[in-house]
């Protein structure tokens, strides 16, 4: 990165070639162990499970609401609205969903290695007892 203030229009903005269905990653800065871009659903989108490896993501919503889900089978759901932060730790699998309005979120990633790794979906050990 040079050594001098930049600025990045939203026309700047790279879109990494991996992605996650149901969801727009777009990147502002990354180096070796930092990420930072937006992150966007349309609405009544449900991404794809995924989790981001080595990588801690922090986030905080713009506008929308974000709908979190993780855990067994997905069975643990937060909802971030506009101002709202969230943070994701390293492996955790999960997938955003979007309500009636998308959202639209700054992510930065904090870490090291492949930064997405797309996933069936965390593992309900209610389905082995059947």
């Amino acid at each position: 990165m040079e050594n001098r203030p930049r600025v990045l229009r939203p026309e700047d903005l790279v879109r990494p070639e991996q992605q996650t269905s149901g969801m727009l990653r777009e990147e502002a800065f990354a180096t070796e162990n930092l990420w930072i871009g937006v992150v966007r659903a349309e609405p009544r989108q449900l991404t794809g499970w995924h989790h981001h490896g080595e990588w801690d993501t922090y986030a905080y919503v713009l506008s929308g609401a974000l709908r979190l889900e993780s855990g067994p089978g997905g069975a643990h759901v937060q909802e971030a609205v506009k101002g709202h932060f969230l943070f994701i730790p390293k492996h955790a699998v999960h997938r955003e969903g979007s309500g009636g309005p998308g959202f639209e979120a700054v992510a930065i990633r904090v870490g090291t290695g492949p930064i997405l790794f797309n996933v069936e979906g965390p593992e309900d050990p209610a389905q082995h007892d059947r």
